[in-house]
């Protein structure tokens, strides 16, 4: 579909700024000198480029896309040649085995288009699986683990869906790189070993498959080792030569059905049926102005483009640019309006296939506008109460996301873009290993309870039905509708904040991207107010709590990925709390 915009003239600011650790500097007009995020972070450097860009959550990702748009691919045709290595680079965060949201933008029509493929619930998914026998939801870490979690994998569907429409080289063309890295192997990171290390997912240690390949010899992967995976290699070329059948419904699928069936830890029901009949859907985005820009997003199951939008619009009436980023004032009310949007997210929000999503309500100027008068501009309101564009009776969710995602921006040589958010779940997912890739758990990410008090849960399990997901891949459109921005990040339910945050940072303060994703971090769920550890707003501490907030001060581990187009120019940033890199010629 074609997205219209209003042709508004727009002033060009440049203003660029620094802060260090220690404390936040003025905004000024000067030389530009990137800032530190955060004590003990590596610094990174905007990347400028004027023919083409990829931002990856690993070099050898960002290298295998770079490569495909210095051949003449497409943004599709390298963002498929990314997630193939970030599945084999990055396990613990995105893979074959998952599910993501895709944006494109068409240059030469001025079209966005979004690819849900997010995965689905299988045929006999029941609402009450999450249930003990006495009906009360089951410990989150027990339903996590094993083949009952997982859900039917969509990315390499979307993936295809959108090569089909947009791509310009050859499938088959996309593969080689991420087959010679696993037949001949990669570096593990210090992000990789560190995370098998904590053994935050009990399964890897517990699943005979992944403890074998993350724990050989009974010892865990270093940093520096060389790691083979030649059944992901095989599974590659079978994929490369026979296409996304030979994953639904060849010997792959059987052996994936066979995994979740005979899975050591809580067996699951996923069928050969369910993968074969597995579709993406191609939605309609969701898109909300934001001062003369417009901003959009996927829609639901997305509650990730509604929510960022909320939170937009919310401030708008505040002229956050006229405001000292380096105070707590406009990160109050950033706070504030974070908590409106989630209380509307934990009600409303869930497969707008299988129940009402008052989508456009949520949305109207009037409603935003009605529940910005509710922040205070010098109190913390407390938790926010979901307001009521329509009258729907839904009970409020009480699903759990872990911060195991992984983000990709791209702009192509022909100025098409991809903004793609794609994950597995939990670190490591269901710890369910099949031929090198692992299983997602997104079916933890469906409400444990199916109703409470009486009502039902919107995004309760039901059959077929694809879980709610925070995941937010935005872009951002300049009055006279070309691209401004292409953003994303992992981080749970955190993807809210993080993205909002950064586009804050660009549109309101004229920051290039990298300077807005360095920006101190800060989170607001309906909950507490988290403050970025080690960084200048945690020394701001007091002053929230002199305004009413409930404080934490810990570790917020972004992942944000953006490219901003400006002057025929191309910006880049990759997050310095992972090990992203940005490149462009």
């Amino acid at each position: 579909m074609k997205k219209h915009f209003l042709p508004l003239s727009l002033l060009s600011i440049a203003l660029t700024c620094s802060f260090s650790s220690a404390a936040f500097s003025e905004v000024k007009v000067r030389e530009t000198r990137e800032p530190e995020a955060a004590t003990g972070l590596t610094q990174k450097q905007v990347v400028v480029g004027s023919d083409y860009m990829v931002a990856a959550a690993n070099p050898y990702a960002s290298e295998a896309g770079y490569n495909i748009l210095a051949k003449g691919g497409s943004a599709v045709d390298a963002a498929i040649a990314v997630q193939l290595v970030l599945t084999l680079v990055e396990p613990q965060s995105s893979g074959i085995g998952g599910g993501a949201f895709i944006l494109h933008w068409d240059q030469a029509n001025k079209q966005l288009t979004t690819v849900d493929g997010r995965e689905t619930a299988p045929a006999k998914a029941s609402s009450d699986m999450f249930l003990d026998k006495s009906g009360k939801p089951i410990k989150w870490i027990d339903a996590v683990v094993g083949g009952r979690s997982v859900g039917v994998p969509g990315v390499l569907s979307g993936l295809k869906a959108a090569h089909d429409k947009y791509g310009k080289l050859p499938w088959a063309a996309l593969f080689d790189e991420a087959i010679t890295l696993a037949d001949q192997g990669f570096i593990v990171s210090p992000r990789l070993e560190k995370l098998v290390a904590m053994k935050f997912n009990p399964g890897i240690v517990k699943l005979p498959e992944i403890a074998n390949y993350f724990f050989p010899n009974g010892e865990p992967i270093k940093a520096g080792q060389r790691l083979v995976n030649k059944p992901l290699a095989e599974v590659y070329r079978t994929i490369a030569r026979e296409g996304v059948e030979a994953f639904y419904q060849g010997k792959i699928a059987h052996d994936i059905v066979n995994a979740v069936h005979n899975a050591e830890i809580a067996p699951g029901s996923l069928s050969l049926k369910d993968m074969k009949d597995y579709q993406p859907k191609w939605r309609e985005a969701v898109c909300g102005d934001y001062h003369s820009y417009q901003v959009c997003g996927m829609a639901p199951p997305s509650s990730g483009g509604i929510a960022v939008i909320q939170i937009l619009k919310q401030l708008e009436p505040f002229k956050l640019s006229k405001q000292a980023y380096d105070t707590a004032q406009p990160w109050h009310l950033f706070t504030q309006s974070s908590r409106l949007a989630f209380a509307d997210r934990d009600k409303y929000v869930a497969d707008q296939d299988f129940v009402t999503v008052p989508t456009q309500a949520l949305l109207a100027d009037t409603y935003l506008d009605q529940r910005a008068q509710l922040i205070q501009t010098e109190k913390d309101m407390g938790t926010a109460q979901a307001g009521q564009p329509v009258a729907l009776s839904y009970a409020i969710n009480d699903s759990f996301e872990l911060p195991s995602t992984s983000h990709i921006s791209i702009v192509d040589g022909d100025g098409n873009a991809i903004s793609m958010t794609t994950s597995v779940e939990m670190a490591f997912g269901s710890a369910v290993m099949v031929h090198g890739f692992i299983l997602n758990n997104q079916l933890t990410d469906f409400a444990l309870s199916p109703e409470r008090n009486g009502q039902p849960v919107a995004n309760r399990v039901e059959p077929f039905k694809r879980p709610r997901s925070s995941m937010a891949p935005m872009m951002v459109f300049n009055p006279d509708g070309s691209l401004k921005l292409v953003v994303g990040s992992p981080g749970g339910s955190r993807i809210i904040n993080y993205v909002a945050q950064t586009i804050v940072g660009v549109l309101d303060w004229q920051l290039n991207p990298q300077q807005a994703i360095n920006l101190p971090k800060i989170t607001n769920r309906n909950k507490v107010t988290t403050l970025e550890k080690g960084t200048a707003i945690a020394a701001l501490k007091s002053e929230f709590e002199a305004r009413g907030h409930k404080v934490m001060v810990r570790d917020l581990n972004s992942g944000v990925h953006a490219i901003e187009v400006k002057n025929g120019k191309l910006y880049g940033g990759a997050d310095p709390r992972r090990e992203g890199k940005v490149l462009a010629k």
